[in-house]
Order: structure tokens, then C-alpha cells, then sequence
């Protein structure tokens, strides 16, 4: 199906509440407002002719020479497409302001300026917003050649303009077109803010190229705590900038992608909305942000995290749930938009996950862990809420569940999900002891030895001469590339070098890592799936762990290949080399930092020579 451009043909511009996409060919294709996971305004991703768009770029009609370069400002999220032409080269940046400080705001910008460098080119735009997913209607007040409004249910989106740009009604939508030479600059401010709230003020250049410096001191300031100085800076930078912009700044919480519905299968029906915090994904990010210098982040979801399990009272009767929303609403209730035809013809599109009401024990063990990063366990009432858990915990670790992948396929005894609770009683045990609190530390402990039995016993398959994915099962699970990261295990005991052995023969294919193989291990969905980049840069992180550093080395440079034209991944790689799934999504760059520096770690130890650097298959 035509009139699509690639998920990974996309850059991410935000200011820390919403962020949008846009293609290398000037197309806000991805908008939604006033938070990650409001309704869009622009959706063309999930449907060409109803998602609504805006576009503004250089016209190169009847120039087969032109070409267009996308790529950020160094160090920012500014965002720029280039134009080069015979009749001249010009150049749009897009970026948002970030928010300061903490207060959520109805009030959003989008800023789109266009200039000149050489010669002259001739530039269009066109603004056709489709609210409430484009399920609502919407009236255009058009109030002079520079100003319009776009009236949607509970919004209005305000576009404005700098001469010489004429905003023109083209129907209920806003086109315009215009030329500069050398040296002009045009800009149009995008501004979506509550029905009924007073207009913002007409953007001028001088204050835009004020606002733009300030988004990019922004940047470059908040990159001044990365302590990250490996061989893999650039990379290393823009995924910890990927997951600042993936970060909701009222309440610290990280959002797993900035998308929904975007296959992991052209034609697919696994589409699902990843807008919202899972416990899972943003207490894994705790460590790489806490490495990485970014202590602010890193205690501003701890205290998000606390808030839940005070809260407690998950829909499936257990404390926590698997995922809220950003404002830790745990309301999640999944819609089919069958109004939409969906990304190539990918359909359903999903709006809300039902799997918030999934039993998942693995986040246990992962939000004990976030909590066991930081230099104190806050306040007494925070530690009563994780102790009351690790309590529950203990009557309850032992049943099975859907597991990590979220299968839809029933309940199973999830080796992962054992691993992960007897994380969270090896991490409260730690946290009682190194801070004095009370706890049941017998009852604690004799439940994380049974969790470590049980495994070795019933999760580790003798055939295979590896962990496999549940205690039913011969398949394999790339989940488990985890085990030596939690100390489970050391990353070079025989068990566990066997279990990567047999993951490298069946689940690695040139670098790329497949979760687990659905054929063999039916997960109650139709299609196939691409490989997972979290998995793949979990591999790398594994074969550094256990000495295997050349061929760590190589699977990781390889990744990187796989990155698109900015440095961003999706969830998947297609079996083109295609992106695939939700776009940027959060895990895939936080496995990314946490493989780079590992790698760091462990070739510095070789080239030190206290650490071999071992070949594939060595010990």
C-alpha cells in the first residue's frame, strides 16, 4: 500500500509533555496533545487520508536532482530538514520548547522555521489537523492573512505566521505557499491549547530565534550531567535525549514509545498503543540513567514508583499494575479505531491496552530493584507500601502468569517471572538490612531460596542444556539474557554460557534477536513478528558480561546500522532491515546505553588486561 513514508523516515521533537514526529519530507505525521497519550490532532501514520497532517517544505517540483537531509542540531532535539536544489538550498527546523518546570500545561508549541541559504527556493505549507484521532469534526476561523484557529472538541490549534507567509482556507484546512531568497527567514507556530483559552501573541523572527536558541541551550545544558565518555558518545547521547523527550516532566514518568498502532507486522494485527508507563520498562531505565549522571530523572520516576505502590489496588486484585497512565491513572481500557485503516493497511488500531489487566510478577522484582538504586528509601510510608508487597509477594510468587511479552495465549509458569521475584526479595532483603527497616527477613528469605530452587530445577531443561522460557517448555526466551545483569547467576558459569550458546544457534540471526519463537511457543496472536532490538542490544550486553568482547563488539557495531538517519530505533527490524513496531520506543534505547556501556567497561578491563577478551564459544 502506497502514500506511506517508513516508520523510521521520522524524526522526534518534544518538550517534555508531548512530542510529534516528523518525516524527512517535512510531514508532521504524528501529534497527539495535550499529553503522550491524549487523542492526535495529526495521525497520518495511522491513516493517510483521515489522520491528519501538516507539511511544510521546499517545493522541488520538476528538480530530479534535489535532495532532502534530515538530521538534528548536535546534542539537541532540534530537528532539521534540508533541501538542496540547483535553484538553491533552504532548510525548515522544527523543534518544541521544552516546559519548564513541573506543572502540566494544555498550552503546546510547535515551531516551524524555514530559511534560505543559497539562492532561492519556493516553500509550502499545509495544516490539516483531524481531531480526536480523526474522529471529530472541526470548524476554521480564519482571523487574518497570518492567523487562523482550528476548533476541535475540548481544543483549539492556533496557526501563525511570519511574512511573507499568506495563510490561505482551502476548504476546513490551511495551505500556503511562498518563496525566499539568501539570507530570509519565515517561520509558522503550531499552538494547541484548552477551548476557550486567550490567543497567543503573534510570533515574531526575533523572538523565534530567541525561543530557538533557548530550546537549544536547553539541551546542551541538561547534557552537561551525562558523565557517559565512551566510544560511543554520539549514539550514547541521543538515546539518553530519545528518552528525555519519552519522559512525562509533571510526575518523572516514562512512556515506552511515542506512538500507537504501528505494526510489528505490515498487515499485522499486533498493533499496540505504547503511551503509557510500564512499572517493567521505566524501573529497568533507573541503573543507565543513574550511570549516566542523570540522578534528577532517576529519583523523579523512583518517587512516581513509591506513589504507585502506596496506592496499590490493581484491577487483577494485585498491588501493583503493569503499566498507567502518565499521571498514574491505572485506566487503560482498549478501543478498536475502525475508522482508521491503519499504518500500510495494519489494522486494528488500538487505542488504551488491555493488557493493563494482565498478571505480570516480573514487575515485582523490577520496581525493587529502581527503588534498591537510589542513596535512600525516602519516606517511612514508602517502605511500608514495599515491605506490605515483598509480604503479599511471598504468598503469591508461586503461580503462573502472562509473563514479559504480554502473550495472549494464557497463563504459564514464566521462567523470567520467577527470575525477577526472586529479584525483589534478594533487592528488599538488601534495602532492610542496609537501612534498618523492619521486615519479615526469615519469611523474605525463605522465599527467595525457593524461587532459586524452583528455577534450577524446573526452569533449566537438561536436553537443551539451558533456561528456557517456561517450565512446559523446550523454547528458548531472550528475556533471560537478563540473568547475569541481576546477579542471578555469574556471566560466566557453565549453565549459563551453554544457555547463550543455545541462544546464539536458535535465536540470533546476524546480530538480531528474536524473543522467543512463536511457533514453537504459540502466544494466542496470528502473523509473525521482526526481531527485538531490546533483545538484540541485551545480547551484546551478555556476550561483554561473559568475556566474549570481539564478537560483543561486532553485534553491536552492527546494530548501530540499524539505526535510522538520526540515531533512532523502533521496537523491531523487519525482515528487510526495516523498522518496525512503535517509534522511538524507550526500551530499545535504554538497552542500547546499557549495552554501550558495558562494552565500555569490559574492553577498558582488556585493554588494562585484567579481563581476556574472548572469542565466541570461549569461557
Amino acid at each position: 500500500m502506497t502514500g506511506y513514508p517508513p516508520i523510521a523516515d521520522h524524526g522526534i521533537i518534544g518538550d517534555l509533555q508531548t512530542a510529534a514526529l516528523v518525516s524527512s519530507g517535512g510531514s508532521i505525521d504524528w501529534w497527539c496533545t495535550p499529553r503522550f497519550d491524549s487523542p492526535s490532532i495529526f495521525a497520518s501514520l495511522l491513516d493517510r487520508d483521515r489522520g491528519g497532517d501538516c507539511r511544510f517544505a521546499a517545493d522541488l517540483t520538476g528538480d530530479s536532482g534535489a535532495t532532502i537531509k534530515q538530521l538534528y542540531l548536535a546534542d539537541t532535539a532540534v530537528l532539521i530538514n534540508r533541501f538542496l536544489s540547483t535553484r538553491g538550498v533552504g532548510e525548515v527546523a522544527d523543534y518544541m520548547d521544552p516546559v519548564r518546570g513541573t506543572a502540566p500545561t494544555d498550552r503546546h508549541r510547535v515551531v516551524r522555521v524555514a530559511r534560505v541559504v543559497r539562492g532561492s527556493l519556493s516553500f509550502t505549507f499545509s495544516c490539516r489537523p483531524r481531531f480526536d484521532y480523526g474522529r471529530a469534526p472541526h470548524t476554521l476561523e480564519r482571523t487574518d492573512d497570518h492567523s487562523a484557529v482550528f476548533h476541535g472538541p475540548g481544543t483549539d490549534l492556533y496557526v501563525q505566521s511570519t511574512a511573507p507567509i499568506t495563510l490561505y482556507a482551502d476548504g476546513d484546512d490551511i495551505t500556503a505557499g511562498f518563496t525566499l531568497a539568501a539570507g530570509e527567514v519565515a517561520a509558522v507556530v503550531l499552538t494547541s491549547v484548552a477551548s476557550g483559552e486567550p490567543a497567543p501573541a503573534p510570533p515574531s523572527t526575533q523572538d523565534i530565534a530567541g525561543d530557538l536558541e533557548s530550546c537549544r541551550g536547553f539541551w546542551l545544558s541538561w547534557l552537561r550531567s551525562c558523565t557517559y565518555r565512551g566510544r560511543w558518545r554520539d549514539m550514547v547521547y541521543r538515546s539518553a535525549i530519545t528518552l528525555k523527550l519519552l519522559t512525562y516532566a509533571p510526575t518523572g514518568a516514562p512512556i515506552a514509545a511515542a506512538t500507537m498502532g504501528l505494526p510489528e507486522q505490515i498487515g499485522g494485527e499486533r498493533n499496540w498503543d505504547y503511551r503509557y508507563t510500564w512499572i517493567r520498562d521505566a524501573s529497568l531505565s533507573v541503573r543507565a540513567l543513574i550511570d549516566l549522571g542523570f540522578d534528577k530523572e532517576a529519583t523523579a520516576f523512583r518517587r512516581w514508583l513509591r506513589d504507585r505502590i502506596e496506592a496499590g489496588g490493581a484491577g487483577s486484585g494485585d498491588p501493583l499494575q503493569i503499566m498507567y497512565q502518565v499521571d498514574g491513572n491505572p485506566e487503560l481500557t482498549e478501543v478498536v479505531l475502525d475508522h482508521l485503516e491503519g499504518y500500510m493497511g495494519s489494522s486494528p488500531v488500538r487505542a488504551g491496552n488491555a493488557a493493563a489487566d494482565q498478571v505480570q510478577l516480573d514487575i515485582y522484582g523490577e520496581a525493587a530493584d529502581a527503588l534498591s538504586q537510589g542513596h535512600d528509601m525516602g519516606a517511612i510510608r514508602g517502605w511500608k507500601a514495599l515491605s506490605g508487597v515483598l509480604d503479599w509477594l511471598a504468598d503469591h510468587w508461586d503461580r503462573p502468569d502472562e509473563g514479559i511479552w504480554e502473550t495472549r495465549g494464557g497463563q504459564k509458569n514464566f521462567t523470567y517471572s520467577r527470575l525477577m521475584t526472586w529479584v525483589a526479595f534478594d533487592r528488599g532483603i538488601k534495602l532492610a538490612t542496609t537501612y534498618s527497616r523492619p521486615a519479615d527477613l526469615p519469611r523474605w528469605t525463605t522465599a527467595r531460596d525457593a524461587v532459586f530452587r524452583q528455577i534450577l530445577d524446573q526452569g533449566w531443561n537438561e536436553e537443551r542444556q539451558a533456561f528456557v522460557q517456561h517450565y512446559d517448555t523446550h523454547v528458548l526466551d531472550a528475556s533471560l539474557l537478563l540473568m547475569p545483569r541481576v546477579g542471578f547467576l555469574s556471566p560466566r558459569d557453565p549453565a549459563w554460557l551453554s544457555t547463550l550458546d543455545a541462544m546464539d544457534r536458535e535465536l540470533v540471526s546476524d546480530s538480531l534477536v528474536y524473543r522467543y519463537d512463536p511457533e514453537a511457543s504459540p502466544d494466542g496472536l496470528l502473523g509473525s513478528e521482526g526481531t527485538f532490538n531490546l533483545c538484540s542490544f541485551l545480547y551484546v550486553e551478555a556476550l561483554a558480561r561473559s568475556g566474549r568482547l570481539h564478537q560483543a563488539r561486532y553485534a553491536f557495531d552492527k546494530m548501530l546500522t540499524y539505526a535510522n538517519h538520526v540515531g533512532l530505533f523502533a521496537e523491531e527490524i523487519g525482515p528487510s532491515g526495516e523498522q518496525l513496531g512503535n517509534f522511538p520506543q524507550a526500551f530499545t534505547h535504554l538497552a542500547l546505553i546499557a549495552a554501550a556501556m558495558a562494552l565500555d567497561e569490559h574492553l577498558d578491563d582488556a585493554e588494562k588486561g585484567s579481563t581476556p577478551a574472548s572469542g565466541p564459544g570461549e569461557a
